[in-house]
């Protein structure tokens, strides 16, 4: 059964085309704050991907793609998950330097998400991805995009804020960094999601980092595909979302695997069948470039700023009969 939770007493702040005027000024706007600040261009990006390319995203490894033949080339295409591995060999064959990178819309289905107030089948994101050097391979430069990346956000919504005087959302840009760890140390019988939470809620704003690898429970804090981020130097960006009393993921993101990382990630996960795919197999041979890179949500950060209680509010989806009956019936409206 899907989940929705109903805050207590509830309203949108604004009308229904003052909102549709606000997610375009936030996308307009915190595009242009994001790419300055990253020194990124922007680039366009496929819908779908190859099977046999290996390009797909396989998030947590059970998710199903969307998949349909192409008659006219013979090959099946799958819509992708995300972008990431793609972004990192557009950087090569787009011949992008050191500190140069690029950002695009993607747009996504996701088949198999259980849906709630912040999940939805379709994914709309800000995909993106920059060239580092061996140097900048570390901890430091990790922590110093993200912080870059939250005050872009935090000078978005403030700019809202003068647009439209209703909103009342305010953002701690002040960062917290915390490792999955350090997360389950200090709260060992909550679930992942609930440790997110308990700590957003008294931090406001927090990159929480290394996700992927087993902790000393034994368990995953988060599941994370092993052939894209670095599982030592990866991290989601959380916002507290005050409408709905928890935590908000923002932005999945992290320096990138390289050829050694990948191959230990891949034995780890039990993955070993990729690493004939072609993009694995450059990766391992050391012909793609080190990246860091990401994704940025843009209905979760339109749903933050303008405070509304379901991701439904700022994007058009398919949701069940039950979610938008609750939903009709609390003043909930949904696109």
């Amino acid at each position: 059964m899907n989940k929705i939770y109903v805050p207590e007493g509830y309203k949108p702040a604004l009308d229904a085309y003052s909102t549709q005027r606000a997610i375009e000024y936030i996308r307009r706007t915190f595009q242009a704050e994001f790419a300055s600040a990253l020194h990124l261009k922007r680039v366009s990006a496929p819908l779908f991907v190859t099977e046999e390319s290996g390009l797909n995203d396989n998030l947590n490894g059970y998710e199903r793609a969307v998949s349909f033949d192409v008659p006219a080339v013979g090959l099946d295409a799958q819509v992708v998950h995300s972008l990431a591995k793609w972004k990192r060999l557009a950087l090569k064959r787009y011949g992008f330097g050191v500190g140069e990178g690029l950002y695009t819309d993607m747009n996504a289905i996701r088949r198999d998400e259980s849906l709630d107030n912040v999940h939805s089948i379709y994914v709309d994101q800000w995909d993106w991805e920059k060239i580092i050097t061996r140097e900048t391979r570390n901890l430091d430069y990790l922590k110093l995009i993200v912080t870059a990346i939250v005050e872009a956000i935090c000078d978005t919504n403030d700019r809202l804020h003068v647009r439209f005087p209703q909103l009342t959302t305010e953002l701690c840009r002040e960062v917290s960094f915390i490792t999955t760890q350090e997360l389950e140390d200090m709260y060992p019988h909550m679930t992942g999601s609930e440790r997110e939470s308990a700590y957003v809620k008294e931090h406001k704003t927090a990159f929480i980092m290394q996700i992927g690898g087993k902790l000393r429970s034994g368990k995953p804090h988060d599941g994370r595909a092993p052939d894209y981020d670095d599982w030592q130097l990866n991290g989601d960006i959380f916002f507290w979302n005050e409408t709905l009393g928890r935590a908000l993921e923002i932005s999945s993101m992290g320096i990138r695997v390289d050829a050694e990382s990948l191959d230990r990630q891949l034995t780890i996960s039990g993955c070993d069948n990729r690493r004939s795919l072609p993009f694995h197999s450059m990766l391992l041979r050391n012909e793609l470039p080190l990246t860091i890179g990401g994704g940025i949500g843009q209905s979760r950060l339109c749903m933050l700023m303008l405070g509304c209680a379901h991701i439904g509010e700022v994007q058009s989806s398919i949701w069940d009969s039950e979610t938008i009956r609750v939903c009709e019936e609390n003043g909930i409206p949904l696109l």
